[in-house]
């Protein structure tokens, strides 16, 4: 993707995207682990059964959601809510692998005056997140595991 002229830049290693200039790293080391997306739930069994029979996903957890992964590339993951439970409901998940890591991300967030819309939190299934909106308005769960 060629940048326009006056047009705004995206960094992305060799993506062939370029980094906006005088754009820094507010975490330098922080490593992204993967990037979780999220389906509504609705009808959480056929949910299940979509994703397993007709894509080929394997059943990771059930309790308290739905997570499906790619039998070959566990980090490809897809979330699935019960209706309601997360309100409001992220539109993708970003793991940032250590709980340190949230809590820096959840300060810079607030440093920065973005809205946290849910607050963080070490959840009994064994996360520490929060949610917060991006400056577009879209919710983000930033998450890692606790153990």
């Amino acid at each position: 993707m060629a940048r326009k002229p006056g047009g705004r830049g995206h960094g992305g290693g060799g993506s062939g995207l370029s980094k906006p200039s005088g754009a820094r790293r507010c975490h330098p080391g922080l490593v992204i682990k993967r990037i979780v997306a999220y389906a509504d739930g609705d009808d959480l069994a056929a949910s299940r059964d979509f994703y397993v029979e007709v894509l080929g996903f394997e059943v990771a957890m059930e309790d308290p959601i739905l997570g499906v992964t790619s039998p070959t590339n566990p980090t490809a993951q897809v979330l699935i809510p019960p209706r309601g439970m997360e309100n409001p409901p992220p539109r993708f998940g970003v793991d940032l692998g250590d709980p340190h890591a949230v809590d820096a991300a959840h300060a810079e967030v607030v440093r920065r005056g973005l809205r946290v819309v849910y607050p963080l939190t070490n959840e009994p299934w064994g996360v520490r997140r929060f949610f917060m909106e991006d400056p577009s308005g879209t919710v983000i769960n930033v998450l890692a595991h606790l153990s």
